[in-house]
């Protein structure tokens, strides 16, 4: 049942108030200039295992950040007590700080022109009325559901759900004071099979702004007992070099390494592989990037982002071509540029893709390796090396011929960027990277 609620508009008002005299306070105590922002979460959270309930937590968390500036001067504090009291208390610690620390030339809030005054809806507000009792049996039944797939789902590791609503206001002394509301509801399900020695755990999830728009749990349970049963009695291969399918639920995660590499932050302090690749191929022609922000209730869709910056359609990679940095305002001064609305991450990136599936890409690769899970953080954004534990599935003629377990894919990410030679339309949309599988022609696969 889909609930109005008009009062989370009046509460959005009253932190905006409350936002307006922080800075009204920090102005009083002498800042040149000042930005806060206030989040405000509540929801329930619900953990089963067994049908039996583990955990049932109804939350309210909130917390404000203030950064006041004397001249180049910043100072920086935050709270989680939203009483008139605490917030003054922060304010006036941070302009303390603000007095103690060296000026820099950079440091500001983000230019007037570069702000969103009057933000979009982009509907990402849809509470829901989901009882305790409801959750607990919405869990119980998706355990169900992943135990009666196979006799080999011994055991589970539980099914949880959670359904949270909360909102943002931003305020700073150019006389932005902007705020939106949002909710996020998911499920999923984490199960454990045995044959014989052998036993593997798995998982599915299901995420969205909108209670409806998520998968029917007994379909998530009987998802992840299927992914368990399938890596059940998994091989080690010989070391090799093939070519290699990241599945679309981890290749969001090459992605997340190429939006370290061409952050502000990395090229300023010249720790990225991609120092001064603006307009140079730094990809495969086959890939594309446009970031889509104000996509309607989509995970990552912001109107601003986190220093009120105006968040628009980007293309980030043109057939393979770099065509932008992401910055903040910081990073952007420093680099002699515009900030592009990246402070607090990326904000929906949509990777162009082909249309196969990925049973299709595994018939284009023929022989290799398809991994689901990686392991281990072995990447360094600096030089681009890339070396992580994996498990998956070996690849031949092909179709998939068995599990695979206890191996090392490795590469560099110049390379493998420039590899990538098809995406399949099995795009994941549970991020803020929406991604098909991806084939990359080589890597070196270390096993027995």
């Amino acid at each position: 049942m889909h609930v109005t609620e008009p009062s989370i508009w009046q509460e959005i008002d009253e932190v905006k108030q409350a936002v307006a005299e922080v800075l009204a306070h920090a102005k009083q105590l002498g800042a040149s200039s000042a930005e806060a922002s206030m989040s405000r979460t509540k929801g329930l959270s619900v953990e089963t295992r067994h049908g039996e309930v583990e955990t049932v937590e109804f939350n309210q968390d909130g917390g404000l950040g203030i950064s006041l500036y004397f001249g180049q001067r910043k100072g920086s504090a935050s709270t989680a007590d939203l009483s008139p009291q605490a917030l003054r208390r922060t304010v006036e610690a941070a302009a303390d700080i603000a007095r103690y620390t060296s000026e820099d030339p950079h440091t500001g809030i983000a230019e007037a022109a570069w702000l969103e005054m009057s933000p979009p809806d982009l509907d990402l507000y849809h509470p829901d009325s989901i009882s305790t009792e409801q959750a607990i049996a919405l869990c119980a039944s998706s355990e169900q559901a992943a135990f009666a797939v196979d006799p080999r789902i011994t055991n589970s590791e539980g099914a949880s759900f959670s359904s949270h609503t909360g909102l943002k206001v931003y305020g700073n002394s150019h006389g932005q004071l902007v705020g939106y509301p949002s909710s996020r509801h998911s499920f999923s399900c984490v199960v454990i099979g045995e044959d014989g020695d052998d036993m593997q755990r798995d998982y599915s999830f299901s995420v969205a702004r909108q209670y409806s728009k998520l998968l029917d749990p007994k379909q998530i349970g009987r998802e992840a007992a299927l992914e368990t049963v399938a890596r059940l009695n998994a091989r080690q291969i010989a070391t090799q070099k093939v070519p290699v399918i990241f599945r679309a639920d981890i290749a969001s995660s090459l992605f997340g390494h190429l939006v370290s590499a061409i952050s502000g932050g990395s090229i300023y302090r010249k720790s990225s592989f991609l120092m001064d690749k603006v307009g140079q191929q730094i990809m495969s022609p086959a890939i594309s990037i446009i970031e889509q922000p104000h996509l309607q209730q989509a995970l990552a869709s912001s109107p601003f982002d986190g220093e009120g910056v105006k968040t628009r359609d980007l293309t980030v990679i043109e057939q393979g071509v770099l065509t932008s940095y992401l910055t903040t305002s910081y990073s952007a001064r420093k680099l002699g540029m515009s900030s592009t609305g990246h402070a607090g991450g990326i904000h929906n990136w949509l990777i162009s893709h082909g249309n196969e599936d990925l049973l299709q890409l595994c018939r284009t690769m023929g022989k290799g390796l398809l991994v689901t899970e990686l392991m281990g953080q072995g990447v360094n954004t600096v030089t681009g090396d890339y070396s992580r534990g994996a498990a998956g599935f070996w690849v031949e003629h092909g179709e998939i011929q068995f599990p695979v377990a206890e191996i090392t894919i490795a590469g560099n990410l110049k390379e493998m960027f420039m590899q990538m030679v098809a995406v399949g339309n099995d795009i994941d949309r549970r991020g803020g990277v929406l991604t098909g599988s991806v084939l990359i022609s080589q890597m070196q696969v270390a096993g027995n």
